[in-house]
C-alpha cells in the first residue's frame, strides 16, 4: 500500500479551491492501494475558499464567503463535489460596472457612451480573437498589450475596456497587460475555459449566467469529515518544513506541529505538493532538481490585499453603483430599450445592481483596483435584500493589487470603523513567461523523484483548474478517474495531456489490459 503525503502549506492562502482535497478524495476511492495523509498549515481546510461570520441582524446573513465568490457554470468537477454534500451552487446574472463618469464608465446592463465610442474597436476585436486562435502558439504567447498595438486598437480601448475586463478574472498582481493573448482568446472562445461569450456589439454579453458558491466553511468541514471517515489522515496546524530526501520510492519530510511546537521526520512513498510553485521550491530546498528549479522558478507571484468593509461613501465615490441617465447612450434597438428599462428597475426587474467593479488609476491607466458588492452577488446576502436595496447594510470587498505598487492604493480612504476584515493573498501573475516556461514544463516534473504537483497555477487561476489538477495527480498515481459528464471528461483529458503528458484514452486501454 502506497503512503502518499499531500503537503498543503498556504502562504496567506494559496489556492482558490484546494487541490489537496480533490486529490485525496480521488485516492480515497482505493483504500487498498493508498494510505493518504494531508498536511495543512491552517486550522481549517479550503485554502482561499473560506467563509467569515457576519452579524445577521445588520447584513441579512450570518456568513459570507471570503476570497472566493463564485464561478462559471462550466466548473463541472467543482460543483460535483459541492453537490455530493448538498451544497448546491446558485445561479446569478452577472452585472458589471467598469470605470467612473461619462468618459470612463461602461457596463453589460445597458448601452453606455463608451460602448458607442469604441463600437468599431469592439467589432474588430472579434477578428483579433480569430487571428490569435489561428496562429497559436506563435502569436498566442505575445502579451495582450503588444498585440493590441499591432492590431492598431486605440490605447483608450485597451485601458478602459480590455484590461478591466481581463482583470476581472486574471488581474492578480496587476499583471493584466502581460497576460498572453492566447489566454484572452481562451477566456472568450474555449468551451472548457470561457467565462463569457464575445459580443460584437457590447464586448461582454448582457447578463450572462454565473454561479455563487454555498457556505464554503461548512462545505469544506463536511468534506474533511467524510474523507477522515474514509481513512484519510488530515492534520491541520501542521507545516511541512522541508523535504530532507527523495530517493526511489521514499520521501523523507521534516514536519512541524504548530500547536505542540515540535518537529518530526517522517517517511512517505510519494509526495503531492499542493502549494504554489515558489513555496514548493522552498520546501524542496536543496533536494530540488535542476528541472524543478527551471520550471517552477518561472512562476511569478504577487501579494494582493482584500479589505471587507461597509463603507458606502467610499464605494460610491470610486464606482458607479446606480443607474444614471447621463451614463446611458440613446437606445437604438428594442433589446437596448428593454435593457434600459431593466436597469431603471421598471416592471418586475431588480434593476442595475452590479456585482463586479473596477477602478482605474488616472496616473497609471493600465492598473486598477477591483471590488465586489457582496450583497448583490452572494446569494444568501442577495436574497435577504430582494425587494429593498436598503433592507440591510451592504458588504463590500475591495481588492488592492500588488503591494509593490501600494503607493497608488486608495485603501487609506476606507473608514477604519467600517472594516470587517483584511486579508493578504499570495497570487499567481498570469504573465506570458508563465506559458512559455512553466505550463509546458510541468509534464517533465510530475512523477520524478516520487513527487507530483497540483494547483491552479499549473495553468490558469480558476477554481475548476485547481480541482482538476488534484484529480489528475491522483490519476497519475494510479487512481481511477470517475467519468460522470462528457464535458467534464473532455476538460480533464486536455489538462492531463497538457500538464502530465498522459493521453487519457491510451492510458485507459493500458490499464484495462493490465487488469485482464
Amino acid at each position: 500500500m502506497a503512503s502518499i503525503d499531500f503537503c498543503y502549506r498556504p502562504l496567506r492562502a494559496s489556492a482558490k479551491l484546494t487541490p489537496s482535497q480533490s486529490c485525496a478524495a480521488t485516492l480515497a476511492n482505493h483504500p487498498d492501494k493508498f494510505k493518504v495523509t494531508v498536511l495543512e498549515k491552517c486550522n481549517v481546510v479550503g485554502g482561499q475558499a473560506t467563509s467569515i461570520p457576519l452579524d445577521e441582524q445588520k447584513y441579512g446573513a450570518a456568513w459570507m464567503n471570503n476570497g472566493v465568490q463564485g464561478g462559471s457554470p462550466i466548473f463541472k468537477h467543482t460543483f460535483r463535489f459541492f453537490k455530493q454534500y448538498g451544497h448546491e451552487p446558485q445561479d446569478v446574472q452577472l452585472q458589471v460596472s467598469f470605470g467612473k463618469g461619462e468618459d470612463g464608465f461602461w457596463t453589460n446592463c445597458f448601452p453606455s457612451k463608451l460602448i458607442s465610442q469604441f463600437s468599431s474597436d469592439i467589432k474588430r476585436f472579434g477578428f483579433f480573437l480569430k487571428v490569435i486562435k489561428w496562429t497559436m502558439p506563435i502569436l498566442g504567447l505575445v502579451p495582450i498589450s503588444i498585440m493590441l498595438r499591432v492590431f492598431f486598437f486605440s490605447k483608450e480601448f485597451g485601458d478602459k475596456m480590455i484590461y478591466p475586463l481581463i482583470a476581472l478574472f486574471l488581474g492578480t498582481g496587476n499583471q493584466t497587460a502581460n497576460v498572453p493573448s492566447a489566454i484572452v482568446e481562451r477566456l472568450f472562445a474555449d468551451p472548457n475555459m470561457k467565462l463569457w461569450d464575445y459580443d460584437p456589439d457590447t464586448l461582454l454579453p448582457n447578463l450572462p449566467t454565473m454561479v455563487t458558491f454555498d457556505h464554503l466553511h461548512e462545505f469544506y468541514k463536511e468534506w474533511r469529515e467524510d474523507l477522515q471517515q474514509r481513512g484519510v489522515d488530515i492534520r491541520t496546524d501542521t507545516e511541512v518544513d522541508s523535504a530532507l530526501s527523495r530517493s526511489g520510492q521514499n520521501v523523507k519530510l521534516r514536519i512541524n506541529d504548530i500547536i505542540a511546537d515540535q518537529s518530526t521526520d517522517e517517511d512517505f512513498d510519494g509526495l503531492v505538493l499542493c502549494v504554489l510553485a515558489d513555496e514548493a521550491l522552498r520546501i524542496l530546498g536543496k533536494a530540488a532538481t535542476w528541472r524543478e528549479k527551471l520550471v517552477l522558478g518561472g512562476a511569478a507571484f504577487y501579494d494582493d490585499m482584500t479589505i471587507t468593509h461597509t463603507d458606502r461613501d467610499y464605494f460610491e465615490r470610486h464606482y458607479e453603483t446606480r443607474f444614471k441617465s447621463e451614463l446611458c447612450a440613446k437606445p437604438e434597438t428594442e433589446d437596448q430599450r428593454k435593457q434600459v428599462a431593466f436597469s431603471k428597475g421598471e416592471g418586475p426587474s431588480v434593476g442595475f445592481r452590479p456585482m463586479y467593479y473596477t477602478y482605474t488609476y488616472q496616473q497609471a491607466p493600465r492598473l486598477i483596483e477591483m471590488s465586489f458588492n457582496c450583497s448583490n452577488y452572494q446569494h444568501q446576502l442577495k436574497h435577504a435584500n430582494l425587494g429593498s436595496e436598503d433592507a440591510f447594510e451592504p458588504v463590500y470587498q475591495t481588492i488592492f493589487l500588488n503591494k509593490d505598487q501600494r503607493d497608488l492604493w486608495t485603501s487609506g480612504e476606507i473608514n477604519e470603523t467600517a472594516i470587517i476584515k483584511r486579508n493578504w493573498w499570495h497570487q499567481l501573475g498570469h504573465r506570458w513567461q508563465h506559458y512559455l516556461r512553466v505550463v509546458p514544463g510541468m509534464m517533465f516534473l510530475h512523477g520524478r523523484n516520487s513527487t507530483w504537483f497540483a494547483g491552479s497555477w499549473t495553468l490558469v487561476n480558476m477554481h475548476e483548474l485547481a480541482c482538476v489538477s488534484g484529480i489528475a495527480a491522483a490519476y497519475h498515481l494510479g487512481a481511477d478517474y470517475i467519468e460522470f459528464d462528457a464535458f467534464a471528461q473532455d476538460f480533464f483529458t486536455k489538462y492531463l495531456m497538457l500538464s502530465h503528458g498522459i493521453m487519457y484514452s491510451r492510458e485507459e486501454k493500458r490499464r484495462q489490459r493490465s487488469k485482464k
